[in-house]
């Protein structure tokens, strides 16, 4: 089923605070959903669908919070990608008539609680078989993405100056952002010079770790046409997991090439028209590798498609206009800030940061670990029809 246009992203709302200690989870992601609720121009009561993921409980524990009762629940659970992925499915949801508003939201204590969300690998106790590929009897996350790089290295000619343009570019994009924690210029030799963490990823090319949180909501397009912000729509959306393959795993090929290319041809644009893409960044090499499964160039061109100015400000393909995880915050599971800034930037409401003329985007999302099993979701927003 097509979902071209029949559904509208029409409330956000993003954490502010990168540490927040004295919160709890459920309370961050409730008051995202009270301030987004406020954004679209509706109440508690006109909520009937809640998708949620990560800690905090259930989603059962979460509705209980807020002292709801949905049609529609969604706690699927693909890392990073969750929240991209619940919007896909709510859509759906929303356009068989099964509901009319729903939210996803996420919250995380990842810094004050000194726990890297997404990064325990598996030790003893993990799953199989998780146990033997992380933690303690295999790499740790950072050394799962170094496999991905110094493969896409020995393949392509990357050079760890093309993921440090990453880095650089992404910064200068953090700077415009009052609420980023890294807002400092850096340059490639910064990045270069920072502490190798798992060869070739230097300290700069990782994500950072913060608390955080925020909340999308959605409705019908016919619905959002009369609510209090203009409407981004959705185009198109796309879905889909990656793994080992039967031990034919090849680590430069990711999901997202498969919910990229369902995204596209669902929305039916092309790549040259996308005005802003907005990436998770786990880590530099995430981006490098996702733009080309993306399609927005060929495999293997990564490196010098990002080294250009292509992805800065004043580029052709603005890329992670906020700060991304490399520079704004990384709570663990940052799909849904993908979301959030695609729509400020499509609403025109990201002042000095603005894109010039940004009616289509490309919000996109990963979860799990490139080099082993994950999950990605892909959607393409506009903001008309």
């Amino acid at each position: 089923m097509s979902l071209r246009g029949k559904t509208a992203i029409v409330g956000i709302h993003e954490y502010e605070s990168r540490f927040a200690p004295t919160a709890s989870v459920n309370q961050i992601k409730a008051e995202c959903l009270r301030e987004a609720l406020e954004d679209a121009g509706l109440t508690k009561d006109d909520l009937d669908g809640v998708c949620t993921a990560g800690d905090g409980g259930s989603v059962m524990d979460l509705c209980e919070y807020l002292d709801v009762h949905p049609k529609y629940v969604d706690s699927t659970q693909t890392g990073g990608s969750s929240f991209v992925v619940h919007i896909a499915h709510a859509a759906a949801q929303i356009a068989e008539g099964r509901c009319s508003v729903v939210a996803t939201m996420y919250g995380s204590m990842a810094k004050s609680t000194a726990r890297a969300i997404g990064t325990g690998g598996g030790g003893l106790f993990a799953a199989f078989p998780e146990q033997f590929e992380g933690g303690v009897h295999g790499t740790t996350t950072v050394g799962s993405y170094a496999q991905t790089a110094r493969r896409h290295m020995a393949e392509y000619g990357t050079t760890s100056e093309h993921l440090a343009a990453i880095a650089v570019s992404t910064r200068k994009w953090a700077a415009m952002n009052p609420f980023a924690v890294m807002r400092d210029p850096i340059t490639v030799e910064d990045v270069m010079n920072s502490r190798m963490v798992s060869d070739p990823l230097h300290l700069l090319d990782c994500c950072l770790q913060t608390d955080g949180g925020g909340c999308v909501i959605i409705t019908s397009a016919e619905r959002a046409r009369d609510l209090k912000k203009k409407p981004v729509y959705i185009l198109g959306a796309g879905e889909a997991v990656g793994h080992h393959e039967a031990g034919l795993r090849d680590l430069t090929t990711m999901a997202a090439y498969r919910s990229g290319r369902e995204a596209f041809q669902m929305a039916g644009v092309q790549h040259k028209d996308i005005k802003l893409a907005m990436v998770y960044d786990s880590f530099t090499i995430t981006v490098l590798v996702t733009l080309e499964n993306l399609g927005f160039c060929p495999k293997g061109e990564g490196g010098r498609f990002v080294s250009d100015g292509k992805i800065e400000p004043g580029g052709s393909l603005p890329l992670n206009t906020d700060g991304g995880g490399l520079s704004s915050n990384h709570p663990g599971m940052r799909g849904i800030f993908t979301m959030m800034e695609a729509t400020r930037q499509v609403r025109g409401e990201r002042g000095e940061a603005q894109v010039p003329n940004c009616d289509l985007a490309v919000a996109h999302g990963t979860g799990g670990g490139i080099s082993a099993r994950h999950g990605t979701g892909t959607l393409i927003l506009s903001n008309r029809v």
